[in-house]
């Protein structure tokens, strides 16, 4: 009598390991690409971290500085870009979402402190790119509904934008130890501003209305920064002097 043979074909397993090959080779060209990406991000920080001890009207030296970390971020998601969007979108986003949200970030407050205007306009003090704007800085889609392809999600500018608050606050302090009493106040209705906006939305991610929650105490610190500078009648009288327009 013969022995019996299997009662599952070992090509099904066969055909699992090819897929689970294939999914590690993608994983593998995405983790180089982000890595690149985290690197880019940290050289930003260390750079635009220098506005914090930087005078105002030395800024420009700090932004030219940055112009090399963020074009260098720029094309690296470009590059991710490129290599995401021949996957399934969902499939692998958990893996770089951290590091575009950093990216983000960094060219939020490098734009706010008056970096290169991409549109050809005159940079400005006080500006937020948009959305669309930093899709148009990254050159890659925003929020895309009818492909799947790598995008920026409202989700990640909009906690990229709550990391911008909390960096402003941090410099409307440090910049009264350098003796502006007029940035803190252009932040004061920055931040003001930021908030009323989040108070619109109706947030479901929990991660990001945990992030909307702690606005509050990030517009309170700055209101405590400005009204420390008014109880010493150091805020300025004809008001707020650095250009927003």
């Amino acid at each position: 009598m013969s022995a019996p043979s299997g009662m599952i074909d070992p090509a099904i397993f066969e055909g699992l390991q090819t897929k689970v090959d294939e999914d590690t080779a993608v994983r593998d060209e995405l983790k180089d690409i982000i890595q690149a990406l985290e690197k880019q991000n940290r050289n930003i920080s260390f750079v635009l971290s220098r506005a914090h001890s930087t005078p105002y009207a030395d800024l420009p030296s700090v932004l030219k500085a940055s112009e090399e970390h963020i074009q260098n971020a720029i094309e690296t998601v470009s590059k991710l870009a490129h290599a995401a969007s021949k996957q399934p979108y969902y499939k692998f986003n958990g893996m770089w979402s951290r590091q575009v949200q950093d990216a983000l970030q960094g060219i939020l407050f490098w734009a706010w402190l008056g970096g290169k205007d991409y549109n050809g306009n005159e940079a400005k003090c006080g500006r937020l790119l948009t959305l669309e704007e930093l899709g148009e800085v990254l050159k890659v889609p925003t929020n895309l509904k009818d492909r799947d392809e790598f995008h920026i999600t409202i989700e990640e500018y909009l906690i990229a934008l709550t990391s911008l608050v909390e960096e402003l606050t941090r410099l409307a302090r440090n910049a009264v130890t350098l003796g502006d009493y007029e940035r803190p106040l252009l932040i004061n209705q920055f931040v003001k501003d930021v908030f009323a906006g989040f108070q619109i939305l109706n947030l479901k991610n929990d991660i990001l209305r945990r992030k909307s929650d702690g606005l509050k105490y990030r517009v309170k610190d700055v209101e405590d920064v400005v009204y420390d500078l008014s109880l010493r009648n150091l805020v300025p009288k004809k008001g707020v002097t650095i250009k927003e327009e």
